[in-house]
């Protein structure tokens, strides 16, 4: 039997010696890490984002909302707005000069069909004016086109406007006309704060229209007044001498 020297032990325990030590050393590595890890501040619960509020176009849809009917917007043959008589009858002339409009004024005609007042316009105006006929229909506007050059007025431009906005230039009018259109108007009170920027100081707004429901193309002239001071607009004058039998009137507003 051999004898082994005390401070030289067996390689076998030397490994199993080595192989202990470095597990425990793995261990307190790992130990370490969860203890800097506990320690890391956790992220914040994230906070849910606000709803987002109702658009600015949600809200003006609610406050202008009406609760009526309203006209299907005519879409038929031009020839009936050039009754040879209509002239004398609405006294357009008469029309012109309370909404004072000149030579020189920039004018538009909304719901203008046939261009039955834009041309009557036009001329009043002369070259140093400007009439805007406004329509929804594009077969109107093209019709109106047609016209304006057939009669050499070169002082009328075309817009093809929605139910809800004439689409005019901001502060290019001095007059607005409403012949007959008002009751087919989808969105009138949003449609009249959109015309409010197109209007110069002290522009006048005409409304022409006839007594009736709203779906029998015609309007009561209360409702009238009363959606129109809902988007900013004032009554200075109201006639009937647009007709005899008093069926019609003759409406005049400013912006406040």
């Amino acid at each position: 039997m051999n004898v082994r020297d005390e401070g030289n032990p067996e390689p076998g325990l030397l490994l199993h010696l080595l192989l202990r030590s470095v597990l425990s050393l793995h261990l307190a590595l790992a130990l370490l890490g969860c203890a800097v890890a506990n320690q890391q501040p956790r992220p914040a619960n994230p906070i849910p984002s606000p709803r987002p509020s109702a658009s600015t176009e949600t809200n003006e849809r609610s406050s202008d909302r009406i609760d009526r009917s309203t006209s299907e917007p005519y879409s038929g043959s031009l020839s009936i707005f050039e009754d040879p008589k209509r002239e004398d009858r609405l006294q357009v002339n008469r029309v012109m000069d309370i909404l004072g409009i000149k030579t020189g004024s920039h004018v538009a005609d909304v719901g203008a069909g046939s261009g039955w007042f834009t041309v009557r316009a036009a001329k009043r105006v002369g070259s140093g004016g400007l009439v805007y006929a406004v329509e929804i229909n594009s077969e109107y506007l093209k019709h109106i086109d047609k016209r304006s050059k057939d009669e050499n007025l070169s002082n009328i431009r075309t817009i093809l406007g929605k139910e809800d906005d004439p689409l005019l230039p901001e502060k290019s009018v001095d007059a607005v006309l409403l012949l007959k259109t008002y009751h087919e108007i989808g969105e009138p009170v949003r449609w009249l704060r959109r015309m409010r920027p197109a209007m110069r100081e002290g522009a006048l707004l005409g409304i022409i229209d006839r007594t009736g429901k709203g779906d029998d193309h015609g309007i009561d002239r209360d409702l009238v007044v009363k959606e129109a001071q809902r988007a900013g607009f004032v009554l200075v004058e109201q006639h009937d001498f647009v007709r005899p039998d008093e069926v019609d009137y003759f409406l005049v507003f400013h912006a406040r």
